[in-house]
């Protein structure tokens, strides 16, 4: 049986869930989420706690056994917590600032680079060289920061460009001077 797929999910105070075919809708006190789940995945709230079924050991429904838990414990920490990923800004200049609802960046080139969140993600500009996402879908959450990290992805050679908090910086050596 799959070591993720079996585990329950404990439902929070505040959370409920709503099972519909191939739908599962998760409600907390950050929003709302719709979760879409295969029709042969069977969905069993019970004292608090969710339990995905599978109907037999196909290698297929192995899979979305695993997928289908992971997807509704993903929607229940969002709506009752929500995702943040922090990104930081290193190099000479470079910084970062609210404008609005959307994120101006300064990151060494002629222009600065304007980014919109998308429907559900907001920005936090807590200092200069760093960036809040915020939102309850984790999957949106850490798509935007990668789009923003890959606006400057950081440097192999200098320590430049957008990073994850936490990620860690990996410097080539430059070239050897060679001597005549």
């Amino acid at each position: 049986m799959s070591r993720i797929g079996r585990l329950p999910i404990p439902l929070p105070k505040g959370v409920t869930l709503e099972v519909a075919p191939g739908l599962v809708k998760v409600k907390g006190p950050k929003g709302e989420l719709s979760v879409p789940i295969s029709p042969e995945m069977r969905v069993v709230v019970e004292e608090g706690l969710v339990r995905v079924e599978r109907p037999s050991d196909e290698r297929r429904h192995k899979s979305l056994h695993g997928l289908t838990r992971t997807l509704i414990a993903n929607a229940i920490k969002g709506v009752s917590e929500g995702y943040v990923k922090e990104l930081l800004i290193k190099g000479i200049g470079y910084r970062a600032r609210l404008a609005g609802r959307a994120v101006e960046l300064t990151v060494g080139f002629s222009h600065p680079v304007v980014v919109e969140p998308p429907e559900g993600v907001t920005f936090e500009v807590p200092e200069p060289t760093k960036i809040r996402v915020l939102g309850i879908d984790k999957q949106k959450v850490g798509q935007v920061a990668a789009n923003l990290r890959a606006i400057k992805k950081p440097s192999a050679y200098h320590e430049k460009g957008i990073y994850y908090a936490g990620e860690p910086i990996r410097l080539k050596p430059g070239k050897a001077g060679t001597k005549k």
